[in-house]
């Protein structure tokens, strides 16, 4: 593969450069999360050109995307160093995915949730108080993807994230609704772990209790329904910890 400006030089569209540029970015992001670089420092931009192949421009820029997420910092004559963990953003949708590749990740996951228990249910709540009948329709939407996905008409995967993201959006809270990419994300890694292990699908009547208290403007009933659908995740991820637990 040419490097340098060869490479670059040969894109004839700007957007076959980005995607070069976002391919390294995952390609070092994934490997700053996994522990490549515990023991040994992050290469240098020289080193990075010459193991990818990539040029210094779509190096740099790469480096900068994971300094925005966190991951990387910069000193003078020090040059880019990997930030401890505790600095890196966690509401980043790319930190968040590459974290739950880990093999670490069921502990992650049990953190994931435990803020869900601080969010969800509250959305719920707002969303039986605000909602608008349009925001009403999609939450009935999500619900109804459900229930074609258990005839295998649907995703289910997709359809339960359709579902939580609609009730986050029908809050009509702002910081709420911000949250939706982050739960998109994660709950691809969360529904797939906790259906694995039940052996089944997520459970439509219980979304569905959720669904009802919703339209009835039943903010307490909502809230509870809502905090049940995330306590019975955790449940299953405990007995996860617990048995790999020495």
């Amino acid at each position: 593969m040419a490097s340098n400006g060869g490479m670059e030089g040969s894109m004839v569209r700007h957007e076959l450069g980005r995607n070069l540029t976002y391919g390294l970015q995952e390609v070092l992001g994934r490997a700053i999360i996994v522990g490549d670089y515990r023991e040994k420092p992050f290469p240098t931009e020289a080193e990075i050109v010459k193991q990818h192949g990539v040029s210094r421009s779509v190096t740099r820029e790469a480096v900068k995307m994971l300094g925005a997420k966190g991951l990387l910092g910069a000193r003078p004559k020090q040059g880019t160093f990997v930030r401890p963990e505790e600095a890196w953003n966690l509401f980043d949708t790319d930190v968040l995915r590459w974290l739950l590749e880990r093999q670490s990740s069921i502990i992650l996951l049990r953190r994931f949730n435990e803020l869900r228990i601080g969010v969800e249910p509250q959305a719920a709540a707002l969303a039986a108080a605000r909602a608008t009948p349009e925001q009403r329709e999609a939450i009935a939407a999500g619900l109804h993807r459900m229930r074609e996905a258990e005839r295998g008409f649907d995703e289910p995967l997709d359809a339960d994230i359709a579902f939580h993201v609609a009730v986050l959006r029908a809050s009509n809270n702002p910081f709420f609704i911000q949250f939706r990419d982050m739960v998109s994300t994660a709950l691809r890694t969360s529904i797939r772990f906790t259906n694995r292990i039940a052996g089944r699908t997520a459970s439509v009547g219980d979304h569905a209790l959720v669904h009802d208290a919703i339209v009835a403007g039943d903010a307490d009933g909502a809230s509870r329904a809502m905090r049940a659908l995330i306590d019975d995740v955790l449940v299953l991820i405990e007995q996860v910890v617990a048995a790999e637990t020495p």
